[in-house]
């Protein structure tokens, strides 16, 4: 009876399965931080590809108007460019930065300059929910924000997050090689 008893497992909390859980862990780690680490950019090349692409469109071009000529840091650009020219202007940047970020494959320097670039995109974005009218829904207030402009522009907060890691990673990869 006692062989019986000593052949069961181990509780889940017993000193011994705490080391046998973190060795699981780290054999995932493994393999998973290199796919989470394409995946985010190959996720982020693919997002730049799409909105870039679409910044050629005339319907994307008048999307932009309203974020556009509210914010003192980008408005002038419809001093320079008609508002088909900016759009066409910032689709451009939009696809070379996503080709920086996916050249991680050829040369971590690319896609270092690709993170910057992008954060510093999102950054100028962001500050369109400050300079943007519609961004909170006036009846409720802070912090209940709009759908369009306000969520919309709201998901820049993690695509910023995103580039910076981005630029931070391949940095560190630059720098360590």
């Amino acid at each position: 009876m006692s062989r019986i008893i000593t052949q069961l497992p181990a509780p889940i909390l017993a000193p011994g399965s705490i080391i046998r859980w973190r060795d699981q862990a780290e054999r995932l780690i493994v393999y998973a931080e290199p796919v989470s680490r394409a995946g985010l950019y190959l996720s982020l090349g693919i997002i730049y590809a799409w909105f870039g692409g679409m910044k050629f469109t005339d319907y994307e071009a008048q999307g932009l108007v309203p974020l556009v000529e509210n914010s003192p840091l980008v408005s002038w650009f419809y001093a320079l460019l008609s508002v088909r020219g900016f759009s066409n202007f910032l689709g451009f940047v939009e696809l070379s930065i996503g080709l920086l970020i996916i050249l991680r494959l050829a040369s971590p320097i690319f896609s270092a300059a690709g993170g910057l670039l992008s954060a510093g995109l999102f950054v100028t974005t962001v500050s369109f929910m400050i300079s943007t009218p519609g961004v909170v829904v006036p009846e409720i207030g802070l912090p209940a924000i709009t759908v369009a402009p306000g969520q919309f522009l709201l998901k820049d907060v993690g695509l910023f997050a995103a580039s910076f890691w981005v630029f931070v990673d391949s940095l560190k990869a630059v720098v360590r090689r």
